[in-house]
Formats: C-alpha cells, structure tokens, sequence
C-alpha cells in the first residue's frame, strides 16, 4: 500500500507540476507546444539521472524510484499529450512542425536520459 500513495504522490506533484509548465510555455499562437516538450526533456534528464544513480551507487531505495521515476517522471512526461500534439500538427498540414517537434522530442529526449546517466557515472 506504502508503494501505490509514493506513485500516487509523485505522480500528483509531475503532473500538477507540467500543468503548470505547458501554460506558461505552450504557444497558443503558433500552436508550437514549448510546455510539453520541456516536461519531456526535463523528465527524460531526471529519469536518467535517478535511475543511473540507482544503478552505480545501488543504495537508492525502491521507495525513493517509485516516487521520483514511477510517480513523479511518469505524471509530469506525458507521451498521450504529445502524440495528441503531434496529431494536431498533421490535422493542420503542418508537416514541418510535426516532423521537427517529433524528431526532436525522440532524439533530444533519448540524449537527456543518456545525458542523465552519464552525468552520475
């Protein structure tokens, strides 16, 4: 049960927290959504900085990965968001942005966990 309210906690704080990042950052305008491709790098950088922690000094908790990688990363990413933004862009005909917010999201993101990791080796 202790391990169910650490995700549920943690996932609570990402997912209020990304809320908060794509409403200042997502651009109405444009319609380029800046908010969620930050949560995503951002969470991809935490993810991998957790994890690669976990992996060399062994001494993190399973309490403390649930929360921040499970709970926390898992609310404040979002993949749902993203291919929904993504969907958007092929609706509107903008295959530009669609290509470079894709591309970019998957490389950058991949990057950030590695980044991540290595930092902590």
């Amino acid at each position: 049960m202790k391990q169910l309210l650490l995700v549920f906690v943690g996932g609570g704080i990402g997912s209020t927290l990304r809320y908060i990042i794509g409403k200042y950052l997502n651009n109405a305008e444009t319609g380029i959504p800046y908010g969620t491709f930050a949560a995503n790098i951002i969470g991809s950088f935490i993810i991998g900085l957790v994890l690669g922690l976990a992996l060399k000094y062994n001494s993190i908790s399973s309490n403390t990965i649930l929360f921040v990688a499970v709970g926390f990363c898992g609310g404040f990413t979002t993949f749902s968001t993203f291919a929904y933004e993504i969907h958007l862009f092929l609706k509107a005909g903008d295959f530009t942005s669609f290509a470079l917010y894709t591309i970019a999201s998957f490389i950058i993101g991949f990057l950030a966990v590695f980044f991540g990791i290595f930092l902590v080796k």
